[in-house]
């Protein structure tokens, strides 16, 4: 598992920066009401997405909230005062606080099952009756994009997805809430190239094949051998589910 404390430097920059912080946003922004004059971004990690749900939505108030130090300061100096430092499965907020609740590339990285039905309960909590839950599913899936990095990366052992969409959906309905919308977008300048997986692989990227490790290092000659070594393979696309709160009544 990636250490987000020292990870948080070079983030955005590892992860398609603006182009895909803009994709996503626009993407989340089609889900949300127009209504809507609140919204908490849950584990909102540098910010980079949440400053434009901010600055999409002008009369919307915008809150972040992120688990790690490191990533909350990044968010803080992107929307002052707006960032809260706090733990996804005990959110500090009021019952109904919100109109929209977001939580982006979260949910795929929760140790256990438990604690994906824990964040969707707080998700659900906080958001008013009417309100509208959004977050991504089926991320691991996602960046299957059917290249050759992937033909070799086949065989890997993984981890049952967290996020898997039927997952998310049976939990939502579970604490009341109801499918209301999906959306797509691209991770742009997320397409791999053989040389960045490597490098990946050669940093934990990959939580079930640990660096160092004799089958991390077989694929990573395996993916030395394919051509264009520089080349990035397709951007992954990513999915959105929306969910919305019941109103009273």
């Amino acid at each position: 598992m990636l250490d987000y404390s020292e990870e948080a430097e070079r983030y955005d920059a590892s992860r398609g920066g603006e182009p895909r912080a803009a994709a996503a946003a626009d993407a989340v922004l089609g889900l949300v009401p127009p209504t809507a004059r609140s919204l908490l971004d849950v584990a909102c990690g540098t910010g980079i997405v949440t400053r434009r749900l901010a600055a999409g939505r002008p009369a919307m108030r915008v809150t972040g909230v992120d688990l790690t130090h490191a990533m909350a300061r990044h968010a803080a100096a992107r929307l002052p005062g707006a960032v809260v430092l706090a733990d996804s499965r005990r959110l500090p907020f009021r019952d109904g606080e919100f109109d929209a609740v977001s939580s982006v590339w979260l949910l795929h990285l929760l140790p256990g099952s438990a604690d994906v039905g824990t964040v969707v309960a707080q998700c659900a909590r906080v958001l008013r009756p009417g309100g509208v839950w959004i977050t991504t599913v089926d991320k691991a899936a996602s960046h299957n994009v059917g290249s050759d990095i992937d033909a070799v990366l086949a065989s890997r052992p993984r981890r049952p997805a967290r996020d898997e969409a039927s997952v998310v959906e049976a939990s939502a309905v579970e604490h009341g809430l109801i499918p209301a919308g999906r959306a797509r977008f691209a991770g742009r300048g997320q397409g791999r190239s053989p040389l960045r997986t490597v490098a990946d692989l050669r940093r934990g990227w990959f939580v079930t094949l640990p660096p160092g490790e004799p089958l991390a290092e077989s694929f990573a000659t395996r993916l030395a051998r394919l051509p264009d070594q520089d080349g990035p393979r397709p951007d992954p696309w990513f999915t959105l589910r929306a969910f919305r709160k019941p109103p009273l009544g």
